[in-house]
Formats: structure tokens, sequence, C-alpha cells
């Protein structure tokens, strides 16, 4: 298996040929190998509602190039995270969250390793319905680090881009959720 699973609380994720993931609060579901830019990130992502405990319409969210600058390689698993989402904070990473805080903000942020500071610009907050998630439908989502280009595209619309004069090269991805369920599949990792 290449994943690694940070709960907050006892979770169900289950791998197949689509990755579901069940949980009633913070999950980060790690791949365990690093990434080296160029690098796209492709995936397609549904937000589950059939009535269950967790089908919450919400946070479909990611990190990507994230690296820990308090170790010296860089690991994200140099310590232990339970999967609370402040104790991401202090991670050199790019993140996305679409369909955020209950399925009402779409935000990209850059984050600098500043347990507290998740800086965000207002251009990278956005609303309105053609941004949040849509229960039951599959949409297709793709993180990008291009040199100084960071990108998140979805259903081939680009909704975010960065010029980044000091992108963030490296680094490991993760799919990140709160009080949730998602179904992911068509995972791919290549150039863009």
């Amino acid at each position: 298996m290449d994943w690694r699973v940070e709960a907050e609380r006892p979770a169900r994720v289950r791998f197949g040929d689509v990755i579901d993931i069940d949980t009633p609060a913070g999950l980060s579901l790690w791949f365990e190998r690093e990434l080296v830019g160029p690098v796209s990130i492709e995936f397609d992502a549904l937000a589950v509602s059939e009535g269950g405990a967790n089908d919450a319409v919400s946070d479909l969210n990611a990190f990507w190039m994230a690296t820990d600058p308090a170790v010296e390689d860089g690991s994200v698993f140099a310590k232990g995270r339970s999967g609370a989402f402040a104790q991401y904070d202090d991670l050199q990473t790019y993140y996305v969250g679409i369909g955020g805080n209950r399925n009402t903000t779409t935000r990209f942020r850059r984050y600098i390793g500043e347990p507290g500071n998740r800086p965000l610009r207002p251009e990278h907050d956005l609303s309105g319905a053609e941004n949040l998630l849509v229960p039951n439908h599959w949409t297709h989502v793709r993180l990008i680090a291009d040199g100084r280009t960071i990108a998140v595209e979805r259903d081939g619309r680009r909704i975010f881009e960065l010029d980044d004069a000091q992108p963030y090269v490296r680094g490991w991805f993760a799919l990140r959720t709160t009080k949730s369920h998602l179904r992911i599949r068509n995972l791919r990792i290549g150039k863009p």
C-alpha cells in the first residue's frame, strides 16, 4: 500500500478501483512517495450524500508539494500528526479546499511553515455554487506544480493560479477532509 492515514477519530478508508474515505473528523491520506516537480496530480472525486452519518458533502481538500521545514529531509512523516487541521500549519505546502466550511467556500493557500498562519489572498477565496461541491456528482481535479506556475483546475477550468517566485519543487501529496464521505478514482500523478 502506498498510503498513510492520519485520522483524528476512527475512520474507514477502503482501497480498490475507488478510494472510499468515510470519516467523522479530520483525516489526511498521504501518498507515501515523495514527488519532484514539475508534477500534475489528477483525480476524480465524489462527495457522497446517501444518508450516512458522515455524508455531509464538504471538504474535498488536498496538500501537494508538502514538506516539513523543521526536518532535514523535509519528510512530512518525521513526526506523527493526529489528523487535526491545525497540526499541518507548520508545513510548507500548497493547499486547496473545495467545498470547505460545510460547502460554503473554495480556497487556495500557500502555507509558509508557521503555526497559526495560513495565508489567504482575496482572489483565492471563492464562493458561489459553481465553485462548491455537488452531492453525488463526479468532479475532475488537477493540481499543478510546474516551476513558478502553481494551479488548480476543476473540470477543465482553472480556478486558481499562482506565479510563485519561490516555488515548492518537491514534497508529498495528501487528500484531506473532515466529517465527510468522499470517493476518489482515476488518480494519476505525472508531468504537466
